[in-house]
């Protein structure tokens, strides 16, 4: 380096050292507050809060709750890439609402006792109603289904409905709730009152607000056979499972993984990411919440009993 650059290249380091001391005054002297005020309490959690709204807002559109993954899992598309495609997933998603613009499907979950009235042309009215508590619901996008069990006359009844299926006239939730499983097909092998509901079983309605109630019983286990291997589920809803073989035992124990609950990218593989989430949720969500706000003024309508005038 030449003379005259090593005097410029001085020169700039002092300019610069200059202006960093008199920027850390400014801030030492703004940050000082005067003794006759008093600064705000300031609150972090609720600005990072809103600043992750206001980003969620910009990236995605609007900002939709967490618990619209658990309301309309049905929306969120297979996480397998073998299964995605963008424009199919896109135009399901428009298929699906306007489906739910025909018929009210409400809130449900395993353990809910549905009534679905479903179009039947041997029927003697040409459709039928069926009664039953939600064993299972799986699927995505237009091939989500659900099926509910019943026992009439002494007889175990299992329903598979698809829940954007056009036959499908109405879908009732007569006791919203959940159970400690994410399946209930172990009602198979319980005793029949733990799957028998009365055909003619009226509406509960919770408190407009309230969480949704869970329901923490336990039921037994008929003796073996059963339909599948039971003591491999680590089932919560069961008392106690009956008395295996040593062999099956030995079996079970072979074939558990305890380890795949902390398996970081297994979980990874297997859920679709929170940030593509809202951005599946914010196409629909203004339909969404509009139906959800007229239902809601339904129910209102329907709790409202009219007095009658005393003569």
């Amino acid at each position: 380096m030449s003379a005259v650059g090593r005097i410029l290249f001085h020169n700039v380091r002092l300019n610069f050292r200059d202006f960093k001391s008199l920027g850390n005054q400014r801030c030492l002297s703004s940050s000082v507050p005067s003794a006759s005020t008093k600064p705000d309490p300031i609150d972090e959690q609720s600005i990072n809060e809103n600043v992750r709204k206001v980003k969620s807002h910009q990236n995605h559109g609007p900002m939709v709750p967490s618990e619209y993954r658990y309301v309309y899992p049905e929306f969120l598309p297979d996480p397998s890439p073998a299964h995605r495609n963008s424009l199919r997933e896109k135009l399901e998603r428009m298929d699906m609402v306007a489906r739910r613009t025909i018929i009210d499907i409400p809130e449900f979950y395993v353990g809910s006792i549905l009534a679905v009235t479903y179009s039947e042309r041997h029927a003697p009215g040409k459709s039928n109603r069926f009664v039953g508590i939600c064993i299972q619901r799986k699927g995505c996008g237009l091939r989500a289904s659900f099926i509910l069990r019943n026992v009439i006359d002494h007889q175990g009844i299992e329903v598979v409905y698809e829940l954007y299926d056009p036959a499908i006239q109405k879908i009732e939730c007569l006791r919203l709730q959940k159970r400690l499983d994410d399946e209930l097909l172990y009602l198979r092998d319980a005793p029949a009152e733990y799957s028998t509901f009365p055909v003619d079983m009226e509406t509960e309605y919770l408190p407009e607000g309230s969480p949704v109630p869970v329901n923490a019983i336990k039921i037994p286990l008929n003796p073996q056979p059963w339909c599948s291997k039971w003591e491999c589920k680590g089932l919560k809803g069961v008392i106690e499972i009956p008395k295996v073989s040593a062999n099956r035992l030995r079996k079970a124990e072979l074939n558990a993984k305890p380890w795949e609950k902390y398996d970081l990218m297994k979980i990874y593989r297997e859920t679709i990411p929170e940030e593509e989430q809202q951005m599946i949720y914010s196409e629909v969500y203004t339909k969404l919440h509009s139906m959800e706000m007229s239902r809601k003024k339904l129910k209102r309508k329907r709790s409202f009993t009219r007095p009658t005038k005393n003569a």
